[in-house]
């Protein structure tokens, strides 16, 4: 019977079987209370049969007053929603635990799924050494992989954010005074407001890393995902708008702001290739954000390794790559369940 993976995020629902993937919004810890009915839905999309492969970072979800508490409440979402399949939870110890295990040990499967990615993913590139770059709408993962293997420092959000493979920047769901608190405007150091009138989603649009889109409102504003939208949006975050700002004035905002963002990717990655005294062979490309991967290797890793680039959408396809920790679930739990 096949499996269904699940990856159950703080904004975002991601599920797959291996053939289909799905990713839709949700923003949990604006009603918790629903998650059960929500994965209900989801699971009605694929067979109805065979084991469940669960991972989460929705624990971190402010709702939650403890991540244990987080883990918890999702653990038993999922047994809410399951119809009585066979449950297994991934843990950063590299094995699946039983929901009764998951709740009793919160701390190796909060946050675990970007350690299921690297687990199948690392099979791409069996000897010698690796880093898998999954840029996805909220963080960032640069994880070490050695013959195969995540070799981590960290396993825990905390320890990963202290070693630099967790980066709270992302392509889509991250404001814009967070990645950068100035820019240059008109020769004038100018700082941005400290408020979500935009997030990168609109500096992706201007920049051309993805197309625009009328329908997609998970935007700053609840406008659409169009390129005059992302422009007035980026203006407001100068306290301004398009009747001040020229278009080329803000799609120069948006090119700082991106250059802002690489920079502190590239800070992150030096610190994860030094720490591991990696020889990179290897650069694994994963999540929505691809093309900000290819910018950071190329305007500040290229001169430094000779490494072949792997990417999971070539190799998947963007539904799959878009949800890549749960068709990973899949691919583990069909070996181990």
């Amino acid at each position: 019977m096949s499996v269904v993976g699940i990856d159950i995020g703080g904004a975002n629902l991601k599920a797959s079987d291996g053939s289909k993937s799905i990713s839709k919004p949700f923003p949990l810890w604006k009603q918790p209370e629903d998650l059960a009915a929500e994965l209900t839905l989801l699971l009605a999309e694929f067979h109805p049969f065979g084991p469940i492969a669960a991972t989460m970072t929705g624990e971190l979800a402010d709702c939650f007053p403890t991540r244990a508490e987080g883990v918890r409440f999702i653990v038993d979402a999922i047994q809410k929603a399951s119809s009585n399949r066979k449950i297994a939870i991934w843990q950063t110890g590299g094995e699946f635990f039983t929901p009764e295990e998951a709740i009793e040990i919160p701390e190796l499967v909060a946050a675990a799924n970007w350690h299921a990615l690297a687990t199948w993913a690392g099979r791409a590139c069996p000897t010698g050494s690796a880093i898998l770059i999954d840029i996805g709408s909220t963080t960032t993962d640069i994880i070490p992989i050695e013959n195969g293997i995540p070799i981590s420092t960290g396993l825990t959000d905390l320890e990963r954010l202290q070693s630099g493979e967790l980066v709270y920047t992302g392509v889509r769901r991250t404001p814009l005074f967070a990645v950068s608190q100035t820019v240059n405007i008109r020769n004038v150091k100018t700082p941005l407001a400290a408020e979500v009138f935009a997030t990168m989603i609109d500096v992706a649009i201007l920049l051309g890393d993805r197309p625009e889109n009328s329908v997609i409102l998970e935007t700053a504003n609840g406008k659409p995902a169009t390129v005059q939208e992302a422009r007035n949006r980026i203006a407001r975050s100068f306290c301004s708008d398009c009747d001040q700002l020229l278009e080329a004035e803000v799609d120069d905002i948006a090119q700082q702001i991106q250059t802002h963002q690489l920079k502190a990717l590239s800070q992150a990655l030096g610190s994860v290739l030094s720490t591991q005294a990696l020889n990179l062979s290897t650069v694994l490309l994963s999540g929505e954000g691809e093309p900000l991967v290819r910018k950071l290797l190329d305007s500040h890793f290229s001169s430094l390794f000779q490494f072949e680039k792997l990417s999971m959408t070539q190799m998947l396809g963007p539904d799959h790559s878009g949800s890549a920790c749960a068709f990973a679930l899949v691919k583990l739990g069909s070996e181990r369940l």
